[in-house]
Formats: C-alpha cells, sequence, structure tokens
C-alpha cells in the first residue's frame, strides 16, 4: 500500500492487470480490494449519498472489468479509475433524479481509531463535523479537488489526470477551493480560539 497513489505502480496489481487483460476474471478481485475503500470515499464526495455512492462504486468496477483491455499496463490505476467512477456517479445521480442529498455522518466515511484522551477526541469529532459540514457548502468543483487532494492523498499529476486537467488547474483550483473551505469554516472555528 505504501506505493499506491503515488505513481509507482505495485508489481501485484501490474500482474492483475495485465491477466485480467487476458481475461482472467479472479485477477480483477485484487484490484476491487486495494480500491474499493477509495472508490467508495470518492463516490460518496460525488454523490453525497452513502447508498448511492455504493451503487456508483460498484458500476465503476464493472464498467472498469469490462474496459479493462483499454487500460495501458504500467500507468497509475487509480486516475483511470476514477474517471470511470466519476461518471457511473454522474449516471446514477442522473437514473435517481438527484442532485446529491447533504452529506451527513451515517454518509460519511468511518473515522479513525480516536486517540486515548477524552478532550482530543471530542476536538477531533468537532472538527470532522465542522468539515463535513463545510464541504457540502462547497461548489461540486472544490469538493472533488479537495477529495482528491487531501482525503486521497493524491499527487498533482495524479490529480491532474483523474480530472483531465493541467497541473496549474489543479493547483489554482485546490488553492481556491482551500480558500472557499477556510471561508466556510472561519465562523466555526472563532468559537473555538
Amino acid at each position: 500500500m505504501a506505493n499506491e497513489g503515488r505513481g509507482e505502480v505495485p508489481a501485484d496489481e501490474a500482474t492483475a492487470i495485465a491477466a485480467c487483460q487476458r481475461g482472467d476474471r479472479q485477477a480483477f478481485e485484487l484490484i476491487v480490494r486495494r480500491y474499493t475503500a477509495r472508490a467508495l470515499g470518492a463516490a460518496r464526495t460525488l454523490v453525497r449519498d452513502a447508498a448511492l455512492a455504493e451503487d456508483a462504486a460498484q458500476d465503476a468496477f464493472v464498467r472498469a472489468y469490462r474496459a479493462i483491455r483499454r487500460f495501458r499496463v504500467g500507468e497509475p490505476f487509480y486516475p483511470w479509475l476514477y474517471r470511470i467512477l466519476k461518471n457511473s456517479c454522474l449516471t446514477t445521480l442522473k437514473r435517481r433524479g438527484k442532485p446529491g442529498p447533504s452529506l451527513d455522518a451515517e454518509d460519511a466515511p468511518p473515522p479513525p481509531a480516536p486517540p486515548c484522551d477524552p478532550s482530543a477526541t471530542l476536538a477531533k469529532d468537532e472538527l470532522r463535523a465542522a468539515v463535513r459540514e463545510a464541504m457540502t457548502h462547497l461548489s461540486e468543483p472544490h469538493r472533488e479537488i479537495l477529495q482528491l487532494s487531501h482525503f486521497e492523498g493524491l499527487a498533482y499529476k495524479e490529480i491532474a489526470d483523474c480530472l483531465g486537467i493541467p497541473i496549474g488547474t489543479v493547483m489554482s483550483r485546490l488553492w481556491a477551493a482551500r480558500q472557499a473551505m477556510k471561508k466556510v469554516l472561519a465562523p466555526r472555528m472563532a468559537g473555538h480560539e
């Protein structure tokens, strides 16, 4: 997992993809296991509904399997999967006639293990809730780029590949998204100083 999302393609992943391209359905299970959590997290950000996110992620994996022969082995897999996932999310929303409901606690990814200090746990929970709430007030492009950068930890090049935009646009969009997030969070954080 250390190489995942950082440009290097793990050998077992490249082998599994090559096997998939030769028609080995079982090899795709490695890919699904490796990317399910990331796909669900990204889908939740895009559709803002846990059930729809699961549908979209499952659809994306089916579409990815069907299109795997067009994938170039040796290239990072996640940006390719992300583009498929984004299209699946848009299709899922259109099919359901939903613009995307608000992101609430049950739709959010599970929180990390709490620290031992109860006051630190409370502060982190409050911050997590504030960030989750702030994300609902951002535009879709801002939510998406923050998800890819801060929650998935993708590098600028990988984000550019996912979104099909130049790296300079990634940088400027990310800066604008961070500014928008600060603006939304500022009133909430002022009470905690």
